[in-house]
């Protein structure tokens, strides 16, 4: 049906002219001689207020002013306070009507309890502005690698190997439970792909073959992990944001994630003011301030036996006790970027032993050519690395892994034809989302949240 978006009317009020609307009720209140509704359709965080003037006579539906009812409302553009437009409503037409039962009504709910809901929840203020933020970062970061020249590939999600070497895949089978195989050579010969399926945990490598051709390419889809984690920043599924480089080394993938994350992070800025203020408001007092502040500077750089140092001498009593070759837990991450540095800080050179077999080993034989980017108020928001483009080098490092070297085969090709010096990074979606808005579970980031025991 023909009608103007909500955004529309605020951002070009036609005074004085007809205009059709549609939306869904958020407030009402009524009187003997005029009634007030207050009308969302999803373009806008703000509502559109609707005035009914009963005193003209006019008729209007009974249950136009029921909270959660979808309305056609045609009317005149009127000039409100503050110069704010309204409609004076001429016709109303109910296209959808709303028990007394449902469950959003004017009091302020828990994220807790919105997560019971998942169906009606995008119909409230806070998710409103989260889901409006997200299309604003995707698209940020779309335009972000559009505009300079890298290659939007889409990777598959059902992969024969586990990128990351930690075994914590989703299992793909056609057959499911059955006793009626000998062994598990024999259940996945059996199976639809003829052997050991699973949803992918990441596009890296396959993004790695596409690099090797076309130069710069990223990912940007969903991932899977069934990692049975049970905090406030897991995801069974999640959307992941992965570019690879090539002719690049550890100083140029460092240099590409500062850019983008001071590229979309500004472009969110710009373009959801209003959602912004409402999370500074009502999520995280000063949160704009953060984000002007992280994006106006340079970013630290420090190895990790640097950050090992500084966090054996600051005095502080940690949780996990901290000494070389040790993984840095969240409260290192954040102390390195919020104590020391007051600012983002890449993190690079770790010990071989606690990373991925893929990237490329220092000549100290000890540490490989990583980094994790730590953002104050988060901890890490961004890993990657310089790959290993050697072969004999990594066909060692798979071999301490015991790794199984018949199902890298492909990957293990690329360092024999004409292999390059190459990087790369990912970036978890939902957690950039988390820090942009200042929104404290994850959960409460993604339209339909899939964790551990749970599943809508």
């Amino acid at each position: 049906m023909k009608h103007t978006d909500i955004k529309e009317v605020f951002a070009n009020p036609a005074f004085g002219q007809d205009v059709t609307v549609c939306g869904w009720v958020r407030t009402s209140r009524d009187s003997k001689n005029v009634a007030f509704l207050e009308l969302n359709d999803g373009t806008s965080l703000k509502h559109l207020q609707i005035v009914l003037d009963k005193a003209e006579g006019k008729e209007f539906p009974a249950d136009a002013l029921k909270l959660g009812t979808s309305l056609k409302v045609t009317g005149k553009v009127v000039e409100g306070r503050e110069s704010v437009p309204e409609v004076n409503a001429a016709e109303i037409v109910v296209l959808g009507s709303c028990p007394a039962e449902y469950p959003l009504q004017k009091k302020r709910h828990t994220l807790e309890f919105l997560r019971t809901m998942p169906h009606l929840r995008g119909r409230t203020n806070t998710f409103n502005a989260v889901l409006r933020v997200r299309s604003v970062l995707a698209a940020a970061i779309h335009e972000y690698f559009q505009s300079r020249n890298y290659v939007y590939v889409n990777t598959p999600l059902i992969t024969g190997s586990d990128c990351e070497g930690a075994g914590e895949m989703f299992q793909v089978t056609t057959i499911g439970y059955s006793d009626q195989y000998k062994n598990a050579e024999e259940y996945y010969a059996d199976d639809f792909f003829g052997k050991k399926a699973g949803l992918s945990v990441s596009g890296q490598l396959e993004g790695e073959m596409a690099a090797m051709a076309m130069g710069k390419i990223y990912t940007f889809g969903p991932s899977f992990r069934a990692e049975n984690s049970n905090t406030p920043k897991h995801l069974a599924e999640f959307w992941h944001m992965e570019p690879e480089i090539a002719f690049a080394e550890l100083p140029d993938v460092i240099e590409v994630a500062e850019d983008l994350l001071k590229h979309v992070i500004g472009t969110v800025l710009e373009k959801c003011p209003k959602e912004m203020e409402f999370f500074d408001q009502h999520f995280e007092k000063g949160l704009i301030d953060r984000l002007k502040e992280l994006i106006s500077h340079e970013f630290a750089t420090v190895t990790y036996t640097e950050a090992i140092k500084l966090l054996e001498e600051s005095g502080e009593e940690f949780v996990y006790p901290v000494k070389w070759g040790v993984d840095l837990q969240t409260e290192h991450e954040r102390y390195i970027s919020e104590k020391v540095f007051k600012k983002a800080v890449f993190v690079t050179d770790y010990p071989k032993e606690i990373k991925s077999f893929y990237m490329k080993q220092n000549p100290d034989g000890k540490t490989v050519a990583a980094v994790d980017l730590l953002v104050p108020g988060v901890g890490e928001i961004i890993g990657g690395s310089e790959r290993e483009a050697d072969y004999d080098k990594l066909v060692a490092a798979m071999k301490e892994r015991g790794m199984d070297m018949d199902a890298y085969s492909d990957y293990l090709d690329l360092r024999k034809f004409g292999s390059v010096p190459h990087g790369g990074f990912g970036l978890g979606f939902e957690r950039l989302i988390m820090y942009v808005t200042g929104v404290q579970n994850i959960r409460d980031v993604i339209l339909f949240p899939r964790t551990v025991g749970s599943i809508r």
